[in-house]
């Protein structure tokens, strides 16, 4: 969305890819960009990050906010940080870099996407610019309201107990999904509400796009399942972003992706025996 919203209003894009497999900022790389183009006004981090669902490290960050020559501003966008450990916000920092921002949503762990509001923390003379650049009236009243209501010392509660819910259901993900022939490793972080993991050309073999759009697919057309399909992503080969749900939705989801790899692998031949074995026990066991 950087790229899209920037496109909108003719701006024009650097792009610094991370370093893979880490998906850790390339610092130098950052940093020799920002000193040979004194037209960069803007770096965008995001952290954790999407889809690689890991938060940055404070001291990459950091680094850039002292870069010895480039006179713009820091952006890190933490829309997923409700979902990662305590302390992993820079939004604190504000107050100590006048070149960060800090941006926020209640999209994410509060549940409220549909009434589309963030908040940017920022150096006073920072959210005076932009202050004096927004349109008048741009919150509606209802949104208004509903984000005060959530902002609650009770509703704050809420949103961190259901938070301890989905990491409860991340955490089963973590130990179940490995045990599923096909997929991969965990190709990312765990500090946010979803997992990216590879899926295989078959059990035990190497990551591959054309199994994972064909999984994608098969979950969203046959099973009514919807993950995000990766593999188009730097340094995301073969992989799917799945979003933690309710226990009931992992449950489903752990079914469903298991039959649909093995429908796929089969079809394929590449169902390895002891895989065949399993079902064909399981098989009978329904028969009997």
């Amino acid at each position: 969305m950087y790229s899209v919203s920037a496109q909108v209003n003719d701006v024009a894009l650097v792009k610094v890819p991370l370093q893979v497999p880490s998906f850790e900022l390339d610092v130098p790389a950052i940093s020799d960009a920002l000193a040979k183009d004194s037209s960069i006004k803007l770096a965008y981090l995001c952290s954790p990050g999407n889809p690689t669902g890991q938060v940055l490290r404070k001291e990459d960050v950091k680094s850039i906010l002292e870069h010895q020559s480039w006179n713009g501003v820091v952006v890190v966008d933490e829309a997923y940080i409700d979902f990662a450990p305590d302390g992993a916000s820079l939004a604190e920092w504000v107050t100590e870099w006048p070149n960060l921002v800090v941006m926020q949503t209640l999209s994410k762990a509060f549940g409220l996407a549909g009434i589309r509001l963030g908040a940017a923390f920022a150096d006073p003379a920072v959210a005076q610019i932009l202050n004096n650049m927004k349109a008048p009236y741009n919150i509606s009243n209802p949104t208004s309201q509903i984000a005060q209501a959530a902002l609650s010392p009770q509703h704050i509660k809420v949103m961190r107990k259901n938070v301890d819910l989905i990491v409860t259901q991340r955490e089963r993900l973590l130990e179940e999904l490995p045990k599923i022939p096909g997929v991969g490793k965990l190709h990312g972080g765990t500090e946010s509400n979803f997992l990216l993991y590879q899926v295989l050309d078959a059990p035990g073999g190497k990551p591959s796009n054309e199994v994972a759009l064909a999984v994608y697919e098969g979950l969203a057309e046959e099973k009514g399942v919807v993950v995000r399909f990766r593999g188009k992503e730097h340094g995301c080969l073969g992989c799917l972003r799945i979003t933690v749900g309710t226990e009931k939705e992992v449950d489903r989801f752990l079914q469903e992706i298991r039959t649909v790899l093995e429908g796929i692998y089969k079809s394929s031949g590449k169902l390895d025996k002891k895989e065949e074995q399993r079902r064909e026990v399981e098989a009978n066991d329904v028969i009997a």
